[in-house]
């Protein structure tokens, strides 16, 4: 019997779309990074997400307060769907988490950027003020929080530890701003404690299309944002505050927070709400993590997928792919990779190679090759999934 493909049946109702999203990327994009892959995602990751230093766990924040853990293929191991105290949200008015980050010391901690957000309320920041909350990485439970002092803050949408875990990074207005990590201490814990002033800014370091979230990589600070639909991602020198445009896309969907991990086919993560009620969503209909990943060399091969099938419903599938240069020369020995996974060897004679690959949810993802400094990469094909529907209104969206 004639082995049945899920991925087959989906790629010629898709290709129309994938064809688009493999074409987004503006004439600005530098071409730093390559879309590998797009996970779709629970609703429940919205806001943001932050990895341990082992990078054996990662943490998502969403839709407005909950916090989760899953292992770095994104399999949920534990979830609090309200994060923030009965108390604090009552008698502070605390509700919104944004991009969370890992602060070190104490057994490690999860650290969430806090404020008071009501879209339906004039300002939609009820309070006026921030605060960083942090939770015990193992079992998720809130510890305490520091107020941020609100003359220099009016609140915390996100939140990333430099390198050294000595300072957190956030901005306000148009400026980036710094506070001292020793001081985010339980000592110093909300309500009797300090309001906490920034020891560092940037004078209007914030990139055009803003903050929606953040990570360090390689002692530059990566930020991403939006703005009529142009997606970008900024790389800030936060000695000088001087910055460059890293990668810029096209597409439907809200800007969220930034990791940087290696898994699922890429280094650079980038979490996008399916919140966008003027357009089709790109990687819809749930929420997405798209997957990124440094070429390193220079692109010159064309990849196609030959074959693809589930033998079963396990999440366990197989995908054959062929790799040739300008004009069908088939490509020998280039290495092979499909959503994190090698293939079983390197392209043969036929410029063939096969990767067996398990998925702990579905997505749409690329085949990528390289041998020596060359390089080639195939469009996005779904994985499990349907094409793209448009998007509903979202839960809370904050942007200013």
């Amino acid at each position: 019997m004639r082995r049945t493909s899920a991925l087959t049946i989906l790629l010629a109702a898709a290709l129309a779309a994938t064809l688009s999203i493999a074409s987004t990327a503006s004439a600005r994009d530098p071409g730093k990074w390559l879309l590998t892959g797009a996970s779709s995602v629970p609703n429940d990751y919205w806001q943001g997400l932050t990895s341990d230093p082992s990078e054996s766990n990662l943490f998502l924040i969403g839709p407005s307060q909950g916090l989760w853990q899953t292992t770095p293929q994104l399999e949920q191991t534990a979830g609090v769907s309200r994060e923030i105290p009965d108390d604090i949200r009552e008698n502070v008015g605390y509700n919104h988490i944004g991009d969370p980050t890992w602060l070190p010391g104490v057994g490690g901690r999860v650290l969430l950027p806090m404020e008071c957000f009501n879209p339906s309320a004039d300002p939609s920041n009820t309070c006026g003020k921030g605060a960083f909350g942090i939770a015990d990485p193992q079992t998720l439970a809130w510890r305490y929080y520091v107020q941020l002092n609100p003359a220099f803050i009016p609140k915390a949408m996100w939140a990333e530890t430099s390198p050294n875990g000595k300072r957190i990074w956030t901005s306000s207005g148009d400026d980036l701003i710094a506070y001292d990590a020793s001081q985010v201490t339980q000592q110093n814990a909300a309500p009797s404690g300090p309001q906490l002033d920034p020891v560092k800014r940037l004078t209007g370091a914030v990139p055009p299309t803003g903050i929606t979230g953040a990570v360090f990589r390689k002692h530059k600070l990566l930020l991403a944002g939006e703005s009529d639909h142009v997606y970008q991602v900024w790389a800030v020198d936060t000695k000088t505050g001087d910055r460059k445009l890293q990668l810029e896309m096209r597409i439907c969907g809200e800007s969220e927070g930034l990791d940087v991990i290696s898994t699922l086919g890429g280094r650079l993560h980038w979490l996008i709400a399916p919140a966008d009620p003027d357009c089709e969503l790109t990687f819809g209909p749930t929420s997405a993590l798209l997957h990124f990943r440094r070429p390193h060399a220079r692109e010159r091969y064309h990849v196609q997928i030959v074959d693809a099938y589930a033998p079963d419903d396990s999440g366990r599938f197989t995908v054959v792919v062929r790799v040739t240069r300008p004009g069908g020369r088939p490509v020998h020995g280039a290495n092979v990779r499909f959503a994190g996974e090698k293939a079983t060897g390197p392209t043969g004679k036929q410029g063939l190679a096969q990767v067996f690959t398990t998925l702990e949810t579905p997505g749409r993802f690329s085949v990528f090759a390289r041998k020596d400094k060359r390089y080639g990469i195939s469009k996005l094909v779904p994985v499990g999934m349907e094409p793209a529907k448009p998007s509903d209104s979202g839960p809370m969206r904050d942007r200013g």
